[in-house]
């Protein structure tokens, strides 16, 4: 079997994009290899279609992760016989590149998002161009690239001509299911969820104005914020969550593997999605999140960015807040809870359109894109 290696800087547990690319070329044949970085609090996991492989680390921040990382990886790369590799975003590419050109291995440059334009990159003026000559140099020289929306590939080819292959995060399809009691999950039973999920939820996502939209002044009631999920802004969060005595109103339920993550998903009333066009990348980002909520039928109340408001203005499974004031999110989940035809509407839209918007569908690129490195000529 032909082997193919891919590498990330997180843990791989809760990267839906990774794993169902794992899966899908599994599927295909592949001997499939997944290369991440091993945390404290790392929870174990072997996937069936999967080899997992967790690089321990001594620093975990900034400049001298990074490098530590880059520096295992180019020599777990090197010493190892893989016959297709994969970068997962910038921060893998350089020992991937140079791996490539050494063994004459294919590589396959998977960009997740606009990297060089994320808030973390962009504040600091270092930083950025660090990163941005890096890409400057590896991009132009990539054959085969993947990346999530028509965006983004948008711009890549624009900065650097290169022409890219838009694979969209969508989850597998499910057919809808029952839920499970809510208490079983430890949810109350008569309370009305709203659900912000995912791995990044950093600054500049508007999770900061919807815990304040949460205060009682703004008119919500018998609502519960469930958090689920990671990302730099939940201290911050959680401190104000303690501050402004929320905490019978916003939980946090940290992560979560994808299949329990279903489970909490099936009871929200709105799953919420509301990045700030504060950046390139969240300009023209489009979170793999309003597609799981659209898989359990659940309404969006999504940031009025260019890819969110043409899915969900496309398929109408929910509103678009036209700013982050917190009241102004308030009355908007007011508004969508308050009106039942609506609210029937949006779930019913939104089980229809998961037919369409699933990774089966998403998955034939990644098809035409690995079959000749099955062959033996290449490779």
């Amino acid at each position: 079997m032909k082997k193919v290696h891919l590498s990330v800087t997180n843990d791989l547990y809760t990267d839906q994009r990774v794993l169902k690319m794992a899966r899908t070329l599994h599927q295909m044949g592949f001997a499939v290899y997944l290369c991440g970085v091993r945390r404290k609090d790392s929870k174990p996991f072997s996937p069936d279609y999967a080899h997992i492989r967790r690089i321990p680390l001594i620093f975990h921040k900034k400049f001298l992760f990074y490098a530590e990382f880059n520096l295992k990886l180019f020599f777990q790369l090197l010493f190892r016989k893989y016959d297709v590799l994969v970068s997962n975003d910038l921060d893998t590419l350089l020992p991937n590149h140079l791996v490539s050109q050494i063994k004459r291995k294919p590589l396959v440059y998977d960009a997740h998002e606009y990297f060089t334009g994320t808030p973390e990159v962009v504040s600091r003026p270092f930083v950025w161009k660090v990163w941005k000559r890096l890409e400057r140099w590896l991009f132009p020289r990539q054959r085969k690239i993947i990346t999530v929306n028509d965006s983004i590939a948008r711009l890549y080819k624009e900065e650097y001509g290169n022409t890219l292959h838009v694979v969209r995060n969508l989850p597998r399809y499910r057919k809808p299911e029952a839920a499970i009691p809510p208490e079983e999950l430890s949810l109350p039973p008569h309370r009305r969820f709203i659900l912000l999920q995912g791995t990044g939820i950093n600054i500049d996502r508007g999770a900061e104005e919807l815990v304040m939209a949460m205060r009682p002044e703004h008119g919500l009631k018998d609502v519960l914020l469930l958090i689920i999920g990671s990302g730099d802004v939940i201290p911050k969060l959680q401190e104000m969550v303690a501050h402004h005595q929320l905490k019978d109103r916003v939980w946090f339920l940290g992560k979560m593997a994808p299949e329990d993550l279903r489970e909490y998903t099936k009871h929200a009333k709105i799953g919420v999605s509301l990045d700030k066009d504060t950046n390139v990348n969240y300009r023209y980002s489009l979170p793999n999140k309003i597609f799981d909520y659209m898989m359990a039928g659940v309404p969006q109340l999504v940031s009025r960015l260019p890819e969110l408001e043409k899915i969900v203005s496309t398929y109408q499974t929910g509103m678009i807040a036209d700013n982050h004031d917190p009241q102004h999110i308030a009355d908007c989940i007011q508004e969508m809870l308050s009106d039942k035809e609506r609210m029937k509407s949006w779930q019913q839209n939104a089980l229809e359109a998961a037919k369409e918007l699933c990774w089966e569908k998403e998955e034939q690129t990644i098809i035409e894109i690995y079959q000749e490195f099955l062959s033996d000529s290449t490779a």
